[in-house]
């Protein structure tokens, strides 16, 4: 869900933890090669599941920062120094977040119902999306996302399964797909999006499932997500309540 954050606070979690990891680096003056506790050691001192810890290990991986041992655990990079704190900007900044994330954020409680989770073959126009051969496996995934146990939207999410072979035997009923993603091997961290939205009269489908009338507007937004190398890893279709979604964005210009 794209939206504009403004402080530390409103940052998913595992980007808390990575900052929280990085920040006591810096104090205790990690040299390279230093080798970090065991992520147990980490997810108790950090107060946060193995599966954020793993993605905020990831997140710093990918900065270069951390490096894994498949057999030793997680080391600080090959670096002479770990990279200074940036300084931040107070203007929003656009970010590529999970409903999981945003509720967490808000103090609101996500949940979720699956209707359907199957593995198919990708479509000519998928496999064009998302960059893959047409017939490779596609991950596909149908739920109700509720806050607060209040049906807000309608989400059917399309992934590679090669990009997270562990999709296929997720039970997303309670996981997060975007946590998911970050605890792949390698990590998928959704970086980027394309998104569009618009609105239009609800199906006879979503009238019986949101128990609306068929003057209730719909949002419909659809997303392809990119991941931290650039390659698209998700395309979803989210069908929103008109009066349960607000869609805000910072708009600049860049001269």
């Amino acid at each position: 869900m794209p939206r504009g954050l403004f402080a530390d606070d409103a940052l998913p979690l595992y980007e808390r933890t990575a900052k929280q990891l990085l920040d006591d680096l810096r104090a205790s003056a990690a040299r390279t090669g230093d080798r970090l506790p065991s992520e147990r050691a980490l997810a108790t001192r950090y107060a946060v599941s193995r599966v954020t810890l793993r993605a905020a290990l990831a997140d710093l991986e990918s900065r270069g920062i951390v490096r894994p041992s498949s057999t030793r655990g997680w080391f600080v990079a090959e670096l002479d120094q770990l990279p200074e704190p940036a300084v931040e900007s107070t203007a929003a900044t656009p970010q590529v977040q999970g409903l999981a994330d945003f509720a967490r954020v808000n103090g609101l409680t996500p949940s979720s119902r699956v209707l359907s989770a199957t593995v198919r073959p990708a479509t000519v126009s998928e496999a064009e999306a998302l960059r893959i051969a047409p017939g490779a496996d596609l991950f596909e995934l149908h739920r109700l996302r509720f806050l607060d146990g209040l049906l807000v939207v309608l989400e059917h999410n399309r992934l590679p399964l090669a990009a997270c072979p562990a999709l296929a035997e997720t039970d997303f009923n309670t996981a997060s797909l975007y946590a998911t993603l970050r605890a792949a091997d390698p990590p998928q961290t959704p970086r980027v999006a394309d998104y569009s939205c618009e609105a239009r009269h609800p199906t006879p489908r979503e009238m019986e499932l949101f128990e609306i009338g068929d003057t209730m507007p719909m949002l419909v937004a659809t997303t392809l997500t990119f991941n931290q190398a650039g390659r698209p890893i998700e395309l979803t279709v989210q069908v929103y309540r008109g009066d349960r979604y607000r869609f805000r964005a910072s708009i600049t210009n860049p001269a």
